[in-house]
């Protein structure tokens, strides 16, 4: 494999890999306040990422279509959103608000379930930075080497305040430092797998490179609806985590086009 490919699929996990590692300097709990600016960051950057380096290239890459266009974009788009709503009903998992999805499994830890959790929705980050460089592997002009390097960038960035935020229910429940840490970078190593597992697929069927474009945005704004928005309402209103989306949206879009 190309190295600037396997350098690319890493990055991310460096970046949950040093969000992980904030627990050895925790104190105690993260305020709440913290935990929306830091999720507010990673949501911004998520759906920055959606469109400017995925959904966009999508439907590039299908101007052969005419006015139809959009149309692989749409399908690929609701693809992602609908894996990714599976993929929540029949995993047991526990959210970062302590509420449990998914079927009931007797003997399954809260810190295992939370994990899951974490786990799951690492997968379209890995799936996005996967197929943008396979789209660059493929020779499709809407994607640079730089383009892709951005998005793993800018994945890197918003997963190290994440590596935080999940790292801290764990540090909470009991759980040691150094298995806080080492949960927290597992969760991770399931990027580079989905990266993989996306350039293979590309790689057989290159047709369907802009559907998988826009079923990594789909899954990854699945990811933002359903647990980082939440987790940025919850508990006394305060501004911050508006603020804080708003500087992750903008670094991720300045990434991508100075870049791109």
């Amino acid at each position: 494999m190309n190295l600037k490919v396997i350098i690319g699929i890493l990055i991310p996990l460096l970046g949950t890999t040093l969000g992980a590692g904030v627990v050895f300097f925790m104190k105690g709990e993260m305020s709440q306040t913290l935990r929306k600016i830091l999720t507010g960051f990673a949501g911004g950057v998520m759906v920055a990422a959606s469109f400017w380096s995925l959904l966009e290239p999508s439907i590039e890459e299908s101007s052969n279509y005419g006015k139809l266009s959009f149309l692989p974009a749409a399908i690929g788009f609701l693809a992602g959103i609908g894996f990714l709503l599976v993929l929540d009903i029949i995993t047991p998992h526990i959210h970062i608000d302590n509420q449990a999805e998914g079927p009931e499994r007797k003997g399954m830890s809260h810190n295992t379930k939370l994990f899951l959790a974490v786990t799951i929705h690492n997968i379209p980050e890995g799936m996005a930075a996967g197929v943008v460089f396979a789209g660059w592997l493929s020779g499709k002009a809407s994607i640079t080497v730089t383009s892709a390097l951005a998005l793993s960038i800018g994945i890197a960035i918003q997963n190290f305040p994440e590596g935080g935020v999940v790292s801290a229910p764990l540090l909470a429940g009991g759980m040691k430092k150094w298995k806080t840490f080492l949960y927290g970078v597992m969760s991770g190593v399931v990027e580079p797998i989905a990266a993989i597992i996306t350039i293979v697929a590309t790689s057989v069927v290159v047709p369907v490179l802009p559907y998988l474009l826009a079923f990594a945005a789909g899954a990854m704004i699945y990811v933002v609806i359903e647990e980082l928005v939440p987790e940025m309402a919850q508990g006394k209103h305060t501004n911050a985590g508006t603020i804080s989306f708003a500087l992750g949206f903008t670094l991720m879009m300045i990434l991508d086009v100075a870049l791109g």
